[in-house]
């Protein structure tokens, strides 16, 4: 999160816990069951120790009886059978859980998941066809399936059953297969009601094995003698990153599936946790969140999931060690995609803060990667405490995206109150995809808006809340503290963590950490001079208090461990000013000098001065990387970016500023791809393939981003291997496997950059009021 000067902090109310005294809990832990609706002591004890919680038989799923049925059968018989999957991490789990269960139990079983960049969500007749050609007798899916009508009537017209275990929202009939298993048919307080695709997948294997009390050890991951226990930690890794509610049972086998993460043994998932430098034996549902689940789709969102279940099976450390080596590098690639269409989408609501006053956020891009739209929304969730859409459009008209929700709105559900105006949709309370034309966009938008108000109310359309959980004294943080509120975990929808704040301190230092230095380490001190340390996660170039001022800060709390010791781990949400630091007026004399129109006038000006000139006019001058303080400063090259223009003027501090704001020859993409591709080539042949991200902006007269798109498109076709380390790349000739789908991705997040830059070129070269533009960037 971050500082949202909309926010309006809500206090705690009072609570009485004399229900739960017989427990001995902390307080404020008692008080937080208490506002959770949990209280009774036994309701407590199943919430807090899954050893509470009787697990509920899987037979309780309808279908269930239907699904072991033709399974055992296809068992008996040496069938074979496909499991079908999804690409997203709940899809992956859930898909190399039932391969190793099948496999335990003898079965001849081969899988497939469905490749994004080709293909989509859902079961397709194109790709099942050669599996049926294959000789499957048996599909199963996972994950997926439920709305997939016309795959299983194909299926059933070749004749080859189908067995559908799914998760989301049903539609308005169940497709002709043999079973259909899923937690929707269920009412909504039934214990298992809130299961992902890999809780279900789970209860399917947990029935399955319970017919066969010791399957064979072969199936890669389930000792001798073990059953689904060994296939917990899958469970935790698809619950938490589908985002599902941690409730019933859902609840338990998330708890269990952490402690079995903790002590994992499969190989992939040990070389992730070493690659990403991750301790698994102090692992939270944060770990699982923050560094497995981004990096395990950002496979399926960037290229081919199917090798994920490789690496959660596979017992060869070399092949573990190269798949999820793979999987980092394709997570570097994610973030850096991420970050482009995060900053874009920002820039939307700040052209267009009305958008922030409607009860969803809804917004679409021509030129946004469809593999990262839904990292987006999340944060744009995170940070508006509203449900976010974001959409990309194809060349075809069509608009393609993910929503995700807050708690207490059934997302999908208000969107099938638009169908008529979707091409397709489908999701479950806290995510959804759809797709519709262009033209009923702002039909949908305001369709959205009224649905997500009968869900929620008109409380909507209100400045967003934060509900503030405790106010505490920074002398009252302490690991006690941390360790009772850790007994509430794991948290996620459902059960969120809870939100501490402390009133009245001053920020007393700020450093960025991280290797990319996203992330901000701030030390803030009370009017005691008790400090403490709080880490802001993606903090670093947010809007932060200025010196002085007192702040009243909100937090979250976690015990955590680092080298052995246990320590508290604080981490920031929002804050908010309380004391205005008294303004001083100091009159600024900026000249400003409009020579937009008269280039010529260049050679005219003082020798000697600073002169900001890039790209194909470098030689009239110095890069954005060159500049130094100077009275004097001509603006030759127009920027590519306001944040290229606001560096400058920060560095430069100038009193009068010359602007002829030239732009750069317009490019399109291939073109700009193609120069890329030339000084890559030089950097090859004369300077070792050593170069730097800064260099070849400022050569290009570009934003670093798009250098950076640019490098990862090349690399992604395999013309050359790129490295790149902070500002520094360095390049090889050694031609790496290529991949169409993240290139693909690439491509379009690079044509978005170009496109941006050269709207804010024109711009600058058009607007009236250059004196203001200025001064909104100093």
């Amino acid at each position: 999160m971050t500082t949202n000067n909309m926010t309006r902090w809500l206090n705690p109310q009072p609570v009485n816990t004399d229900s739960l005294e017989s427990l001995g809990l902390h307080p404020l832990a008692a008080q937080t069951l208490i506002r959770r609706g949990i209280q009774t002591p036994d309701s407590a004890r199943a919430f807090l120790d899954p050893l509470h919680s009787a697990p509920t038989p899987a037979s309780a799923l309808p279908g269930m009886d239907s699904a072991v049925e033709r399974i055992s059968s296809a068992l008996r018989t040496k069938e074979p059978i496909c499991v079908w999957g999804d690409f997203d991490v709940d899809g992956q789990t859930s898909t190399t859980l039932l391969v190793q269960t099948l496999q335990a139990l003898g079965a001849n079983v081969t899988y497939y998941i469905p490749i994004r960049g080709k293909e989509s969500h859902g079961v397709h007749v194109e790709s099942l066809k050669p599996i049926i050609d294959n000789g499957a007798k048996l599909i199963i899916t996972c994950d997926t399936g439920i709305t997939a009508h016309e795959a299983i009537d194909y299926a059933n017209s070749r004749g080859v059953n189908v067995v559908i275990t799914d998760h989301h929202d049903l539609g308005e009939t169940l497709p002709n297969a043999k079973a259909v298993v899923n937690p929707k048919l269920l009412p909504e307080d039934h214990p298992l009601a809130n299961l992902a695709g890999v809780g279900v997948a789970y209860k399917l294997a947990e029935a399955l094995l319970s017919l066969t009390p010791n399957p064979s050890p072969s199936g890669r991951g389930m000792s001798e003698g073990q059953g689904e226990g060994e296939l917990l930690d899958l469970v935790a890794l698809g619950l938490i990153a589908d985002v599902a509610l941690l409730r019933g049972e859902t609840r338990s086998l998330a708890q269990k599936g952490i402690q079995k993460l903790r002590e994992t043994k499969r190989l992939g998932l040990k070389v992730i946790a070493e690659l990403s430098g991750t301790n698994l034996e102090t692992l939270t549902e944060e770990t699982i969140g923050f560094t497995f689940a981004p990096r395990l789709n950002a496979l399926g969102r960037l290229g081919d999931a199917n090798p994920a279940v490789e690496l959660l099976i596979t017992n060869n450390p070399a092949r573990a060690r190269v798949l999820a080596a793979q999987i980092e590098g394709l997570n570097a690639q994610r973030r850096l995609l991420t970050s482009q269409v995060y900053e874009a989408a920002e820039a939307q609501l700040r052209e267009n803060p009305d958008l922030l006053t409607e009860p969803a956020i809804v917004l679409s891009h021509p030129n946004w990667p469809g593999g990262v739209v839904g990292i987006v929304a999340n944060r744009l969730v995170d940070r508006y405490h509203k449900p976010a859409l974001l959409l990309t459009e194809s060349d075809d008209g069509i608009l393609r995206g993910s929503a995700r929700s807050v708690d207490g709105l059934h997302i999908t559900e208000a969107i099938t109150a638009n169908r008529d105006l979707l091409l397709g949709f489908g999701g479950h309370p806290m995510a959804a995809g759809l797709s519709l034309q262009a033209e009923n966009l702002t039909a949908f938008r305001k369709g959205l808006g009224k649905a997500v108000e009968k869900q929620l109310g008109e409380i909507t359309r209100e400045e967003p809340t934060l509900q503030i959980d405790a106010w505490l004294g920074l002398n009252e943080i302490n690991l006690e503290l941390a360790a009772a509120l850790e007994s509430l975990a794991p948290f996620g929808a459902g059960n969120p963590s809870l939100t501490l704040a402390t009133r009245g301190v001053q920020m007393k230092s700020i450093s960025t950490i991280g290797k990319t230095k996203e992330h901000l380490r701030l030390t803030v001190e009370d009017e005691s001079g008790t400090t403490q340390s709080i880490l802001w996660w993606g903090g670093a170039g947010e809007e932060l208090p200025e010196e002085g001022r007192k702040i009243d800060i909100a937090y979250s709390l976690r015990a955590s461990s680092y080298r052995g010791q246990k320590q508290v781990s604080m981490q920031f949400e929002e804050f908010r000013v309380v004391e205005e630091k008294p303004v001083e007026l100091k009159p600024k004399k900026l000249e400003i000098v409009d020579y937009r129109l008269n280039v010529g006038r260049l050679e005219s000006l003082k020798v000697g001065m600073l002169v900001w000139a890039e790209g194909s006019e470098k030689a009239k001058g110095k890069s954005r990387f060159d500049l130094h303080r100077a009275d004097e400063f001509a603006i030759y090259t127009t920027p590519s970016s306001p944040v290229e223009l606001r560096k400058a003027l920060e560095i430069v501090q100038p009193k009068t500023i010359y602007v002829f704001a030239v732009p750069p020859a317009e490019e399109k993409t291939d073109d700009f791809l193609s120069r890329l591709a030339g000084l890559c080539k030089y950097a090859l042949n004369q300077r070792g393939g050593k170069v730097a991200v800064h260099e070849l902006a400022a050569a290009m007269a570009s934003r670093e981003s798009a250098i950076q798109i640019g490098l990862e498109w090349l690399a992604a076709g395999g013309h050359l291997s790129v490295r790149v380390e902070d500002d520094q790349v360095t390049l090889s000739a050694e031609k790496p496997e290529a991949n169409q789908y993240l290139q693909k991705e690439l491509y379009i997040a690079l044509k978005g950059s170009l496109n941006e830059t050269s709207a804010y070129r024109k711009y600058i070269s058009t607007v009236s009021d250059l004196k203001g533009l200025i001064e909104r960037n100093l």
